[in-house]
Order: structure tokens, then sequence, then C-alpha cells
């Protein structure tokens, strides 16, 4: 953009930008109106003093609405630009400052606002996670929040590589799940298992459904006994002792199931408590463990149903993500609304979330306070010195021109008042 081209629209480049720059041009042209106004006055009440005598009053006023007006008008512009284009020193102060005017700011800004106090003091004022809480607990601003989740977990699904995210998985199985030995933390694990009771429940279990499976398959025991018995024993023999056999297994899975004391039960109790001894302690009994888990883990069969899980995963994980109304999106949506309703229900939960919300931005702003009005020192730093003088006159130039209409208004008041005085106070002294 050509210079005078610039100067004139001053880098607008936005609606607002030019609402600004409209708004300066109208106080200029008041300003500048004023000042041709008080030289039109000075000129007449200067020709007519003569003969009308309290002119002499109107053209002091005048002459120091002149002079305030050009000298104001000299201030104001000698920030932005040379006046008149003439190289005065100490005038076009913005751009030639403009390094400095950066570096004052930024250093401003990290003493001022990014203070410790200030921010604490702030932090302290709101509540984020009670407001927090109120937006998530509408349903569309939830849905929202879960859509960006959902995008998110679906660019990551795409973006990843499967045979990465298998290498990622496989290592971290292998390092906390295969690695570590399985022997004593087995059997520590049996052991407080069976200290506590619990295989007690798992033995009713397994009782009462062998009961049942046995009831409802009565020929389960055909030929058990009898295929072994000796051909000459007639056959009404055989299913006698076929169908005692079923009996005696039917009420051996009833008792176990109604006695505690069933020896049955003991002998469970104790080959459980024997089997977590070994397993901590007994060298073998590990090794065998060992080498057992690592056959299962190297097996290629498992590896290959582990990639063909996780590409079936993927897959409907990707479905879903991609389905605003599918189950999952839905429930995620579902889960933000209850979130937010604890949220903002729970002041408990408020104040853990606001002290850690706050502790966090304390130590962030802590820790990158400089670096952060850095940015402010060397964005301003990177300007070019005339564009920066014009964004600056942009957004405060309007304001700058009451300086020139107010110094039209006071140097008026200050020649009235100096003639004033001149005329009627130090004439009559000087006669």
């Amino acid at each position: 953009m050509p210079t005078r081209s610039r100067r004139r629209t001053l880098g607008a480049v936005s609606p607002a930008d030019f609402e600004r720059l409209a708004a300066l041009r109208r106080m200029q042209g008041v300003a500048v109106a004023l000042l041709l106004g008080m030289a039109v006055v000075f000129v007449v009440s200067f020709a007519l003093q003569e003969r009308v005598p309290w002119l002499g009053y109107v053209r002091a006023a005048s002459e120091g609405g002149m002079v305030g007006a050009l000298a104001d008008w000299f201030a104001v512009t000698a920030l932005f630009r040379h006046p008149l284009g003439i190289k005065i020193p100490h005038t076009n102060l913005i751009a030639s400052r403009k390094d400095d005017i950066g570096e004052g700011l930024g250093g401003f800004i990290e003493e001022n606002f990014l203070a410790d106090d200030v921010v604490h003091a702030k932090l302290s004022e709101i509540s984020g996670a009670r407001m927090a809480g109120e937006w998530l607990e509408d349903p569309s601003h939830a849905a929202r929040v879960g859509g960006m989740a959902a995008d998110a977990m679906l660019g990551a699904l795409t973006v990843l590589d499967d045979r990465d995210v298998q290498d990622l998985v496989e290592s971290l199985v292998r390092k906390h799940v295969v690695d570590p030995e399985w022997g004593p933390l087995l059997g520590r694990a049996t052991a407080s298992f069976v200290g506590g009771g619990h295989h007690e429940a798992l033995i009713d279990i397994a009782a009462t459904r062998l009961e049942e499976w046995l009831a409802s398959h009565p020929d389960a025991f055909d030929s058990v006994l009898s295929s072994r018995l000796p051909t000459w024993v007639p056959s009404i023999v055989d299913r006698f002792l076929d169908q005692r056999l079923h009996s005696e297994a039917v009420r051996f899975a009833q008792n176990v199931a109604a006695d505690r004391e069933h020896p049955a039960r003991l002998a469970i109790g104790r080959f459980l408590t024997d089997l977590a001894r070994d397993l901590q302690h007994q060298e073998k009994l590990q090794q065998q463990l060992e080498a057992f888990k690592h056959e299962i883990f190297d097996s290629p069969r498992i590896r290959s149903l582990a990639a063909a899980t996780w590409d079936t995963v993927r897959a409907a994980l990707v479905d879903m993500l991609r389905d605003p109304d599918s189950e999952l999106r839905t429930r995620m949506t579902t889960a933000l609304v209850d979130f937010g309703q604890r949220l903002r229900e729970d002041p408990t939960l408020q104040y853990k979330i606001d002290v850690w919300v706050m502790n966090v931005v304390e130590h962030l702003v802590q820790r990158y306070r400089h670096d952060l009005a850095n940015v402010v020192t060397e964005t301003v730093q990177r300007w070019d010195a005339g564009e920066a003088a014009e964004k600056i006159e942009l957004q405060i130039g309007k304001d700058l021109q009451f300086i020139r209409i107010n110094g039209t208004v006071i140097g008026s008041l200050a020649g009235l008042a100096i003639y004033t005085i001149a005329t009627l106070v130090i004439a009559p002294l000087a006669h």
C-alpha cells in the first residue's frame, strides 16, 4: 500500500477499525473547525478593536485559543509523525521509540497484570468449577463437548498407525504383565482370597451348578460303571448301578452345597492354601508357571488374536465416534450432564477443582510470566515503526483530539484572563 494511502487509512482492515477511523476523522474535523473559527474571530476582532474597544478581549481570547490549538496539535502530531514532515527533534516519538515502548509495555504487564497477588486475587474471586458445571449441565453444551472429545479421539484413531499401537500395547503388557513373576503375586492373591473365605462362594456356585446339571442329565452316567462289569452280569444290575452312581453324585453335590464343614469343602480349602504357599515359595512350581506364561504370550496365535481384536475394537470405536446418535456418544453426553450437575451442586468438589486450577495457573504464571510478557515485547518490536504508530493512533487518536479541543478552549480562557489582568490591573498601575 502506498505510504500516502496508508496514512489516510492508518492501516485499518476490519469494520471496527474503519469505525474508529471515521470517529477519529470527525474529531479531527471538530478540532480543525475550532482552530479556524478562532482564526476568523481573531482577524475580525483584531481589525475592529480600535473602533470597538471591548473586542480587545475577544481578540485576546481567540489569540490564546489559536496558540493553545496549535501547541496541542503539535504535541499530538509529534507522537505519531514529524509535524508538517519537518524532522524536529523529539517528534515521531512512537515510531522512534517503538522498541522501548514494547519493552516497557511487556514489563508493565509482567509486573502489574501477572504479579502473584494479582493472579491469586482474580482467581479467588471466581468459581470456575461452578460456572463450568452450570454450563455443562445444559445438554446442548454437553453434546458439544462430547462431540469435541469424540472428534479428538477419532483423529487420534485415524492418525495412529495400527502397528505402532500394537507395539505400544505389547510393550506395556510385557513390561507390566509378562515380565513380573506371577508365582509370588498369584500366591499372595490366593492366600488373601482363601483367608477371607471368598472361595466358599465359588464352591457354592460350583456345587449348585453341578447338581442342576446332573439333575437335568440323568443319562450322563449310562455305561460309566456297567461297561466295566463282566458280560454275564444281568442288564438290570447294570442299570441299577448306573442309576445308583448318578443318585450318589447328585447327593454329593447337594451335601457339598449345604454343609459348610463337608470334607470336600475342607479339602478344597486345604488345597488352595497349599497352592498359595507353594506359589510363593516353591521354585519349581514358579518356573513351571513362568514357562507356561511365556508359552502363552509368545504364541503366534495369541499375537494374531490380539491384532484382530484391536482391529475389531478400532473399527467399532470409529463407527460409534462418527455417529452423533451412537450409544457411545449418547452416554458421553449423559455422563457430562451428570458431571455438570454434580459440579454445580457439590461445593466440596467445586472447591477442590478451583484450588487445583488455581495452583496450576499460578504455577504456570510463575514459571512462564517473563515469557508471556516477552510475547508482547517481541510482537511490538517486530512491528514496522510506521505501522506501529498508525495502529496506536487508530486506537487512541480519537481521544487525543480532545486534547486539541481542550487546548483551544483553555488557551482562549488563558488569553482572556491574561489580557483582562493586564488591562484592568497592570495597565492602571503602570500609569
